[in-house]
């Protein structure tokens, strides 16, 4: 069934958010699927491919894709050369075979970085909410090309969480106003701290993104996957999160004294005012500090 997107609200401009989002995808020098070593086979798209310039991995978020860094990816490749995936089981990648683990998915994602990746060359990571989880996991099996993981908002950590409202399953067969209206509704209790900030291209991408996902994300974050690797992970870490992150606020301390426990020289940058999908809402400010972070 095809989703109804008219409810969605518009560019300022007059286009539509489909159109912004193939416009940015656009500029990238390609995009690419590669195989991921289980019959199937994990998109990624490339900006400034051969430039020479230090190469940088973006890991989305859960029920996401290539998307959540819509608004970095342009920014960020005039500093690096970028290669957004689409994370196993999300956006145009195929499944794991397992996608309640965390390991499957880590193993696909190994499998298609071997693919693709220079052999020669090292890179950074920079991986939000499940894309964190999944840094970490593949940390473990590149340590010595890794140069740095900046981990956003990372899902997965045996941490305090505040109780929130229930997020709502998107369906296809929803009427568009309803569709266009819980997104904007899920957006605001999860990824958004100011609901003015909730615009077209956010809804957008949230049905699209969240209808095909077949990962099953959350559950790995509530099994702390990512605190159970992280004792093994030698790879140098940093932390940027927006001030008031839903999953963390206000206990951000406990996030920094549990990377501290493990690298007592790891920084968290907190980007004032941004919620959750910090790169995003404080796509600026974000873009400033991880460039500064990769680049020091």
């Amino acid at each position: 069934m095809s989703l109804d997107y008219s409810a969605v609200p518009r560019m300022p401009d007059g286009r539509t958010a489909a159109e912004h989002i193939a416009a940015v995808e656009a500029t990238a020098s390609r995009k690419v699927r590669v195989p991921m070593g289980n019959g199937g086979k994990m998109m990624w798209h490339i900006w400034s491919e051969n430039s020479g310039k230090p190469i940088l991995l973006l890991f989305h978020g859960g029920s996401g894709s290539w998307i959540h860094w819509i608004r970095n990816v342009q920014p960020l490749s005039q500093h690096f050369t970028i290669y957004a995936a689409d994370m196993p089981g999300l956006g145009d990648s195929d499944p794991p075979n397992d996608v309640r683990d965390v390991w499957s998915v880590t193993h696909c994602v190994e499998a298609a970085m071997k693919e693709l990746l220079p052999a020669d060359k090292t890179f950074a990571i920079t991986g939000f909410s499940f894309g964190g989880m999944v840094a970490g996991h593949i940390a473990t099996l590149f340590e010595p090309r890794i140069r740095r993981i900046v981990m956003v908002g990372a899902g997965g950590l045996k941490a305090t969480r505040d109780p929130g409202p229930k997020l709502r399953k998107l369906l296809p067969e929803m009427p568009a106003e309803t569709l266009a209206a819980e997104a904007r509704r899920n957006l605001e209790i999860l990824m958004l701290h100011d609901p003015a900030n909730v615009d077209g291209v956010a809804i957008h991408m949230q049905i699209m993104n969240t209808t095909r996902a077949k990962t099953r994300s959350r559950d790995m974050g509530r099994a702390y996957k990512l605190s159970e690797v992280l004792p093994r992970v030698k790879t140098p870490l940093t932390g940027i999160w927006g001030e008031f992150d839903s999953t963390t606020y206000p206990h951000i301390q406990e996030r920094i004294d549990l990377f501290r426990a493990l690298q007592p020289d790891f920084q968290m940058h907190v980007i004032e005012g941004a919620g959750h999908w910090v790169a995003y809402e404080g796509a600026e400010a974000f873009n400033r500090k991880l460039i500064d972070v990769l680049l020091q």
